[in-house]
């Protein structure tokens, strides 16, 4: 057999030319397809919308994207993801999710329950047992819309977790710990009291439900399906690509490293991470009927009502809102080095995602921006 001739180095250089001439031909190809439906001139004002936002919060990277028609149409990463390396921001780039874990969290557990493996009125002992009984029996439904009795993080911090730490849970029922043997704050159904600590008792409740680890069945059921391909748990000792680091501005203004945060114990209610582009995905296959039937994404954005009567402007994991004639449904999130905001508006088949790496920003301000520009609705209107 022959022995084959060497390439030269300038045959070498060739190939890499052509090489990168279809990865930049496929790129352009790639993002024409996904601004399809935005303007030149939405692009450019939604641009101008976040230069603008982040210089005045400090914020050192973000993320956006947009959905309409049912279809990530835009996404983009501004500023950096790591500063002391100058790593660029993208709209791939991994984000601590803070509170936005709970919508996913809500999709998971009412597929099991359209699947007839979950009931959101039985006592969620039926399949957490680890959690004591109360006085009152508390419902997976109640967990969901914040109506449980379960109590939030305490003001002055006595029987929680440190603001920074690095222990590790190595279990839902781990977690319960925490929490399970205080009282209730309220009678189950009569207030709205909201607590992140009721999602970690909703980990529970869906692992029992469905006999396997909670981030195990969100890869198969809602990550795999949606298209979420780097959404994953925060894991704090786990190398993961495209995770930006985390900041937080201090009193002088200066934009330093945020503190220590393992969230493993809080997955289902803030220890997500994801992407612009994938959240959008999360956007699209719920507006689209890919991870629940339409009745059942009804009654996930159907406000629930304490047992007086009164509407809590919360549904099944996500809460309402109404800006300049939309309604929205949506989520925000804040913990250490981050602030997130993800909204629907499911009569016009739309969404809008913006992540940041900077804790303590108000970014549902830019994401009403970003639905004025998208919308065309003129700034002032109520």
């Amino acid at each position: 057999m022959p022995t084959p001739t060497p390439l030269s180095r300038k045959n070498i250089l060739w190939m890499r030319g052509i090489l990168l001439s279809l990865l930049i031909c496929f790129c352009i190809s790639s993002a024409s397809a996904q601004q399809k439906s935005l303007s030149p001139e939405k692009r450019q004002a939604i641009e101008k919308a976040v230069a603008s936002f982040m210089a005045e919060s400090s914020i050192p990277g973000l993320s956006a994207a947009v959905v309409l028609d049912g279809e990530l149409r835009w996404s983009q990463g501004f500023g950096m993801a790591d500063l002391e390396n100058s790593s660029p921001a993208t709209s791939s780039t991994l984000f601590r999710l803070g509170s936005v874990s709970k919508p996913i969290s809500a999709t998971a557990v009412l597929q099991l329950w359209e699947r007839g493996r979950l009931d959101l009125d039985a006592p969620v002992q039926k399949y957490c047992p680890a959690f004591p009984q109360k006085e009152w029996p508390i419902t997976t439904r109640e967990l969901l819309g914040h109506l449980g009795g379960i109590r939030h993080y305490n003001d002055d911090g006595k029987g929680d977790i440190p603001e920074d730490s690095a222990r590790h849970f190595a279990s839902m029922q781990e977690s319960l710990q925490i929490f399970a043997n205080d009282p209730l704050v309220a009678q189950p159904g009569t207030k709205f009291n909201y607590s992140t600590y009721g999602y970690t008792l909703v980990g529970c409740v869906l692992e029992g439900a469905a006999s396997e680890k909670f981030i195990d069945y969100l890869r198969k059921n809602v990550f795999q399906p949606a298209g979420m391909e780097q959404t994953r748990d925060d894991d704090f000792f786990t190398v993961i690509p495209h995770r930006t680091r985390w900041y937080h501005k201090d009193k002088s203004g200066v934009v330093r490293n945020a503190g220590v945060l393992d969230s493993s114990y809080k997955i289902p209610g803030g220890g997500i991470i994801s992407s612009a582009d994938d959240m959008a995905r999360l956007e699209s296959a719920i507006l689209t009927d890919k991870l629940l039937k339409r009745s059942t994404r009804d009654l996930m954005w159907t406000s629930l009502k304490t047992a007086d009567g009164k509407q809590t402007g919360y549904g099944l994991g996500w809460g309402s809102a109404d800006r300049f004639g939309l309604h929205l449904w949506g989520h925000t999130g804040s913990q250490q080095g981050t602030s997130t905001v993800i909204s629907v508006v499911p009569d016009r088949n739309a969404g809008v995602v913006v992540l940041s790496n900077l804790d303590d920003v108000d970014v549902g301000r830019l994401s009403q921006q970003i639905w004025r520009i998208i919308f065309d609705i003129p700034e002032g209107t109520p």
